[in-house]
């Protein structure tokens, strides 16, 4: 693939999503598509949420008239991306349940694992099972998030950059190709998402990024050793795991579901020890880009892969530790978990 293609098509992407948002912002507000405060909503004021729509138009249009049909994985990453930007916009405009949600997601991923998209540990059926739940839950992992002004938005920008680097030096110019459009669809919307937010990429677009990034991960691991594998899966989605690590290890200790929504999430905590939300957006690209960096470390072959999975496992468990000693509940939730701790272990 021609070196200017890659910078040609992400230009064309960057543009169209920055020009996108201001007639899709437009419309829901006429439509009254917001985001209103309250609940366990964080923002102050009602946002339209229609900027993800943005993101998917600039990703997949150039995508497609770039690279056509001919990579079967690319093609069939693209069409259940979109399918399930769809679903996140249908649960944008109206309210789709979990269980409608989970059976279309998980469709969708088994589509994209027949098309040679898999996880490979055994060799067996086993491998498509374990794809299909991974590419679920960071799908949601990083739908979940989308929970600040700023944040996914800086988070995927870097890592797909990072990523679209990894695929082109690991030979799979394609799926570069596709990353780059995204890291420059994110950060034509990001202009407009920068605190403080004028739109929310909404469902659409945080599906879209989550389902893109995790098969992304995937494609590139198939075939690799245990350690490639684990780094791999992890780098690449490092913010998104670290978040729903904390979120559901603190959910459980308190008796909360893990499913529901809530301002417990690593933004949150960020937000209670005193930092402002431009700078944690900032904070979480800078994570993004250490991790990023020790993924294509290994693509590179600078760092064994073992030493790169241990690095980030690591920091991965340090900082659902840490972030495990901020207080985002209420002081009845921490005495009624606090009291179903027997005596003897307190």
């Amino acid at each position: 693939m021609n070196g200017t293609i890659p910078l040609v098509a992400g230009a064309a992407a960057f543009l169209l999503s920055a020009a996108a948002i201001v007639p899709l912002r437009r419309l829901a507000l006429r439509w009254d598509l917001t985001d209103r405060p309250g609940g366990n909503k964080a923002h102050a004021r009602p946002t339209p949420y229609l900027g993800g729509v943005a993101i998917v138009l600039a990703t997949v249009v150039p995508a497609t008239a770039v690279l056509g049909l001919a990579d079967r994985r690319i093609t069939a990453i693209l069409l259940a991306a979109t399918a399930i930007a769809l679903l996140g916009l249908i649960d944008d405009i109206g309210s789709l349940s979990m269980f409608t949600r989970l059976a279309v997601e998980t469709a969708t991923a088994s589509g994209v694992v027949f098309s040679g998209v898999q996880i490979t540990l055994t060799g067996g059926w086993v491998d498509g099972a374990v794809t299909v739940v991974w590419i679920v839950v960071m799908t949601n992992s990083f739908n979940l998030l989308d929970n600040m002004d700023g944040t996914l938005g800086a988070v995927t920008t870097v890592a797909a950059a990072f990523l679209a680097g990894t695929a082109f030096v690991s030979a799979q110019p394609a799926l570069g190709l596709l990353l780059t459009l995204l890291a420059y669809a994110s950060l034509g919307f990001l202009l407009h998402n920068w605190p403080p937010a004028r739109i929310f990429m909404g469902d659409s677009g945080a599906l879209f990024i989550g389902f893109v990034l995790s098969c992304s991960a995937i494609v590139l691991v198939t075939g690799q050793d245990p350690g490639a594998m684990v780094s791999g899966l992890l780098l690449p989605t490092f913010i998104a795991t670290v978040d729903t690590g904390v979120v559901f290890i603190s959910r459980m200790r308190v008796g909360r579901s893990p499913l529901a929504g809530g301002t417990d999430h690593v933004s949150h905590r960020l937000r209670r020890v005193g930092f402002g939300t431009r700078v944690i957006a900032m904070m979480l690209g800078m994570i993004t880009a250490f991790a990023g960096a020790l993924c294509l470390a290994v693509a590179l072959k600078w760092i064994p892969a073992i030493a790169a999975a241990i690095t980030g496992g690591g920091t991965a468990l340090l900082l659902i530790i840490l972030l495990q000693g901020v207080s985002v509940y209420s002081p009845f939730l921490r005495s009624k978990a606090h009291s179903r701790i027997p005596e003897r272990l307190r």
